[in-house]
Formats: structure tokens, C-alpha cells, sequence
């Protein structure tokens, strides 16, 4: 398995920082709120972790969680307003997935609670989830990935080019009126590109010599940096970005990493992880 997707350090710990940051708006208090399956609950509990040796207190963390496919928020959302009436700054951390996305971010704003009051970083939520959804209630509320359609370079703008191109020839549904490249497709994109230059580094479709050529293998990302595939974990080295959302589904970034990120597949913020290293597993 080559991972091209973002380790908890390339997405969840830089976005709690963020937001505990002055131009994040210096959050004190923290509701994490996700959908009842392993990763949200796994996410949260590094997160719970990091703010905990962040100084942190257990009665400033509210923790949630709500099955697939739920509609009614308007009570979790009364239950957030009212932590956040602590004078504290209050963020949420959202690990929501899928449709239920919908109605929670139209019941913050049925509460009034706007990005100003109570800020809501998602990992979910990106270009493709926001087509055509009412984005009124979403404007200024932020995402955390590790590329976004809208940063500017020429790989992107070859990127986005080549998949409009590509989606109106195929007829695809939706994208060949309004084409959108996301995160997902992005690390797609790389894998693709970087299992092919192993098969040529290999010269063989082999699995053990293709595991082996995949290893250090680089690629010019649309994210505008150089992707890099870890020797020993298998993850990527990707680049973070935070993007807030804007009234026309796209996203306006906010804050970037230098550089990309190299992954901690094993986050040291949990006790039983210290000292576990991802060793490819070979013949």
C-alpha cells in the first residue's frame, strides 16, 4: 500500500493550530465533532491528545458524534452555541462526512452562529461537496487539505485544463458543465503518475520491483510544490493548506505550509504509538 492521502500531522494537527493562532482567531475552547465510524474517532483522539499537551482542559473539549446520513443538528448545534457562551473562543473541529454536512452547516447558520463567532475547520469538505449547495451559511468557515482548485501555478493550471478537457469529452455528470478538481483527485493524480514512473524505473509491472522503483519517486504536484514518496512509511510528503470558503464554492487560502510535510503515520501524541515507524513490508 502507498498511502497518497494526508496522515493526521498533513491535515488535523496543523489545523488545530492554526485556529489556536492569533490569525486564526485564538480558539480556547474546542467542540470536535465528527460521523461515528474509525477515522473521525481515531482523528479525535490524537486531536484530544495534542490540545490536552496543549494545555488544554477536558471541560473545554466537547466531543460528538453522529451516525451516516443524520439531518436533525438542531440540537448539537443549541449544545455547541451554548458551550461557546463559556467567553471562551470556541472552534470546531468537524470530521463530518457525506450529505449530513448539508444540514449542519444550514442550522449554524438557522443559529446565527457565523465563521466570526464559531469558527468550524472541516476535512471533508472541499470543492465537489460544495457543488450546488447553498454556500450562504458556509462563507468564511474553513477546510483543511492539501490542495485546493483554486492555488495558482502553471501544474495546476495545466492540471485543472487537462481534467475540463477530459470531463466534457467523457460527457461526465456534472463536471462537463462545471468542471472541479479537488483533494482526492489531486493525490489520484500523483499515485497515477508516480506508479507509472516506477513501472518505467523498473522497466516491469512486477509488484516486488515496482515496490521497490516507487520508493524516493518525486512528482510536480498541481499543489504547486514537489511531492516526494517516502522511502520508509509510504505516505506522501504533501504541503498543507487552510482555505476559506467562498460564495462561489471555492476556496480562498489562508494559510499554507512552506513546504511539504513529511507524514507521522504514528502520531506521538498517543501513548501506545511512541517510537512506531510504518516499515514497508517486502518479500
Amino acid at each position: 500500500v502507498f498511502y497518497t492521502g494526508a496522515a493526521p500531522n498533513q491535515q488535523a494537527i496543523p489545523a488545530v493550530e492554526y485556529l489556536m493562532s492569533k490569525d486564526g482567531g485564538s480558539a480556547k475552547r474546542w467542540v470536535l465533532l465528527g460521523t461515528d465510524y474509525v477515522y473521525p474517532r481515531t482523528t479525535n483522539k490524537i486531536l484530544r491528545a495534542f490540545l490536552k499537551a496543549k494545555g488544554v482542559k477536558d471541560e473545554d473539549i466537547m466531543e460528538e458524534y453522529t451516525p451516516f446520513g443524520h439531518s436533525d443538528y438542531q440540537t448539537i448545534i443549541a449544545n455547541i452555541k451554548k458551550f461557546a457562551a463559556a467567553g471562551k473562543k470556541t472552534a470546531v473541529v468537524s470530521t463530518i462526512n457525506g450529505d449530513s454536512n448539508v444540514p449542519f452547516y444550514k442550522e449554524l447558520g438557522n443559529a446565527g452562529l457565523s465563521a466570526k463567532d464559531v469558527p468550524v475547520v472541516a476535512f471533508s469538505v472541499g470543492e465537489e461537496e460544495l457543488r450546488g449547495v447553498d454556500t450562504k451559511p458556509l462563507v468564511g468557515h474553513l477546510a483543511a487539505w492539501n490542495y485546493f482548485m483554486s492555488v495558482k501555478n502553471p501544474t495546476n493550471a495545466e492540471f485543472t485544463k487537462k481534467w475540463a478537457a477530459y470531463a466534457k469529452a467523457k460527457g461526465i455528470a456534472g463536471h462537463k458543465d462545471k468542471p472541479l478538481t479537488n483533494d482526492p483527485m489531486e493525490a489520484t493524480y500523483i499515485g497515477i503518475n508516480m506508479w507509472a514512473q516506477a513501472v518505467e524505473k523498473a522497466k516491469s509491472t512486477d509488484t516486488d520491483k515496482v515496490i521497490a522503483a516507487m520508493a524516493g519517486q518525486t512528482f510536480k504536484a498541481p499543489g504547486g510544490f514537489t511531492s516526494t514518496m517516502d522511502k520508509e512509511n509510504h505516505h506522501l510528503h504533501k504541503p498543507v493548506f487552510i482555505g476559506e470558503v467562498k460564495a462561489d464554492g471555492q476556496f480562498n487560502v489562508v494559510w499554507k505550509t512552506p513546504g511539504p510535510v513529511v507524514a507521522d503515520p504514528w502520531s506521538d501524541y498517543i501513548a501506545e504509538n511512541k517510537g512506531k515507524k510504518n516499515v514497508p513490508m517486502m518479500k
